[in-house]
């Protein structure tokens, strides 16, 4: 799929820096023509030398280079190319881009490009989860821009962990491969929520249920391999997201609803999150203990929001609105129902009851319900499900 597919990969200033020899080393393998532009930050951390041993092509620096700028050398580099990467991209990079900076040659050809944008942010994070970087991710995902990661884990500095790790070399290469697929639903924005909903009872305990957050992480994927740009809201699942969508976690109903929200609009709406019914009303402040007398404390219950029928009665209402239904009994019935009561264009239905062991499960046995009819499909693993979901709601689209 990569091969002759030319990249130019902009190496930002960060310690994850050391992570693009290898992610240049992945993509030449691939037959990716690969040619670097190393930022000053960059050089601090790896040298010219040894990315210019790897691509095998000169590395651009400098956008006052007497040689290179000859002949206006950063709009050659901007148009002589499929796609720019950026990896690591730092705080910095995303506020000049989001600003439409171009101090320096990164910054120019960053601009002057027609070609997609793939970055790969790599930061503290608390930077990542500052505000004004928060902004700045936004602003770039609203001009076309494209993200992978990033991930979770233990930073440079002692004792950090957190959203923050540039994605792996191996995961930016999948979300290159997705770009250039150009599948049906290219161009496409499509919102998947996935996983539980852990609402409190106190700062120790909460509500939750047996989801996975499986079913909604395979749909998710099955779209970005169909070239859709997905928004990932995902609660506290235990599988992990799939590379090259971006992924917003959330904890309890109210927070999803917010992201789903902040996350419109979109061409499609896939609701395969397990949200909580209800929240604790009285959660407490501190952890609640026993008093001896053998009584439990009294919890107080209100209704969460509802998110599938807030987003299809949404002025910003997604062209295609998918609900999912987790039933026990009358599955077909139940969600017929709810399908009406929510306003939604399709409900995935299945029977979650334990003997089946879907709910946490690697299969599932779902039925289709629409405005035209219930149509049941065969029971198979999770992954199958999500790309036939996956090729009718392209159908639909396109």
């Amino acid at each position: 799929m990569l091969a002759g597919k030319r990249v130019l990969l902009i190496i930002g200033g960060g310690i994850a820096a050391y992570k693009s020899l290898d992610l240049i080393r992945r993509l030449r393998e691939r037959g990716v023509k690969v040619r670097a532009v190393m930022t000053a930050g960059a050089q601090e951390f790896i040298t010219p030398l040894a990315v210019g041993a790897l691509t095998a092509d000169h590395v651009f620096t400098d956008l006052f280079d007497r040689q290179d700028e000859q002949d206006v050398g950063h709009i050659r580099l901007a148009r002589d190319t499929d796609l720019v990467l950026i990896a690591p991209a730092t705080a910095d990079r995303m506020a000049q881009m989001a600003q439409g900076l171009a101090g320096d040659l990164a910054g120019a050809v960053l601009l002057a490009t027609k070609a997609p944008v793939l970055l790969a942010p790599a930061m503290n994070p608390a930077m990542w989860a500052h505000a004004a970087t928060r902004r700045n991710h936004a602003t770039l995902q609203g001009d076309g821009l494209h993200f992978i990661g990033p991930n979770r884990g233990e930073m440079a500095e002692r004792g950090e962990a957190g959203e923050g790790r540039m994605a792996e070399p191996l995961e930016i290469v999948a979300a290159v491969e997705a770009l250039f697929s150009a599948g049906p639903l290219q161009g496409k924005h499509v919102l998947v929520t996935s996983g539980p909903t852990h609402e409190p009872i106190d700062p120790v305990r909460y509500i939750a249920n047996r989801s996975s957050g499986a079913q909604g992480t395979a749909v998710a994927a099955a779209l970005r391999d169909l070239g859709a740009r997905v928004s990932f809201v995902t609660g506290p699942a235990t599988v992990p997201p799939p590379s090259g969508v971006t992924v917003i976690r959330v904890e309890t109903a109210r927070e999803m609803l917010a992201a789903v929200e902040a996350a419109l609009p979109a061409d499609a709406a896939v609701m395969a999150a397990a949200v909580a019914d209800w929240r604790v009303e009285n959660a407490g402040a501190q952890k609640m203990k026993k008093d001896g007398s053998g009584r439990a404390p009294a919890l107080n219950f209100a209704e969460n929001p509802d998110i599938l029928a807030t987003v299809s009665k949404s002025a910003n209402r997604p062209q295609l609105v998918v609900g999912f239904a987790a039933e026990t009994e009358t599955v077909v019935e139940h969600a017929t129902a709810k399908r009406l009561r929510k306003g939604c264009d399709w409900i995935v239905a299945n029977d979650v009851s334990p003997a089946t062991g879907i709910m946490g499960g690697s299969e599932n046995a779902v039925t289709l319900i629409s405005e035209t009819g219930a149509e049941a499909w065969p029971r198979m693993g999770k992954d199958e499900v999500a790309r036939r979901l996956a090729a009718r709601i392209a159908e639909v689209l396109s």
